[in-house]
């Protein structure tokens, strides 16, 4: 994931992140290898960003961008649908609140998706004095992304994919090999998977969960696919 930011001193570059429940399923597993997240930091740069952080008293250096923009597409358009949205966006925007803060219909947001606003984006705003770490977990919930997780003595991985992703998303992110050949899946909840010896005592004594291809996976849960290609 890259985030975006201006108006802070922030380390550029990719940033390992430190992954307090990854850490305690490496303590618990002693893996032979361990795969973390690594976050991208990027100055100034909003395009490739999937969220972007900047300062309370910075906000109108993200917000100036959509403003313009708004600007000079209510100079060349005469729907009144489309006027009224833009004056709908300038209104908030005046008041200093990125439009990913603001709610639109599905309508509106389509017509709003060809403008590529910036402040549509997912919009982290610091009081300046923030820890790296919480920057990025303030980020990830913005952006309604998630870590799950796959454990055991080969390897502890966190895994990164949007909210509400179903398994068979995350079968393809962990391989597309796993995705292609699903037959099931198996799932513990993260605490309920710390409390037992491993994966298969947790299926052993019934808190992992077999669920079929429609399952959605919830924030750190430890799953294990089943396939056959």
């Amino acid at each position: 994931m890259i985030i975006g930011f201006t108006g802070i001193e922030l380390p550029q570059g990719k940033i390992k992140f430190h992954d307090q429940k990854l850490i305690t399923l490496v303590k618990k597993d002693n893996p032979k290898k361990i795969s973390p997240y690594f976050f991208e930091f990027v100055l100034d740069d909003f395009i490739r960003s999937f969220a972007i952080v900047v300062p309370k008293n910075k906000i109108l250096d993200i917000l100036i961008y959509d403003m313009e923009n708004i600007e000079n597409r209510l100079e060349r358009i005469s729907n009144p649908t489309e006027t009224k949205l833009m004056e709908k966006c300038m209104n908030y925007l005046d008041q200093e609140i990125p439009l990913c803060d603001v709610s639109f219909t599905d309508s509106e947001k389509q017509m709003l998706k060809l403008l590529s606003l910036t402040s549509m984006k997912p919009i982290v705003s610091l009081k300046g004095d923030e820890e790296i770490n919480n920057i990025i977990l303030r980020s990830i919930d913005k952006a309604d992304y998630m870590f799950f997780y796959t454990s055991g003595i080969q390897e502890s991985h966190a895994w990164f994919v949007p909210k509400d992703s179903d398994i068979i998303t995350c079968a393809a992110k962990i391989h597309t090999d796993l995705a292609r050949g699903f037959i099931k899946g198996d799932v513990v909840k993260y605490q309920d998977y710390l409390e037992h010896h491993n994966f298969n005592e947790c299926k052993t004594k019934g808190v992992a969960r077999m669920v079929n291809k429609d399952y959605i996976v919830n924030p750190h849960e430890v799953i294990e696919i089943r396939f056959n290609i």
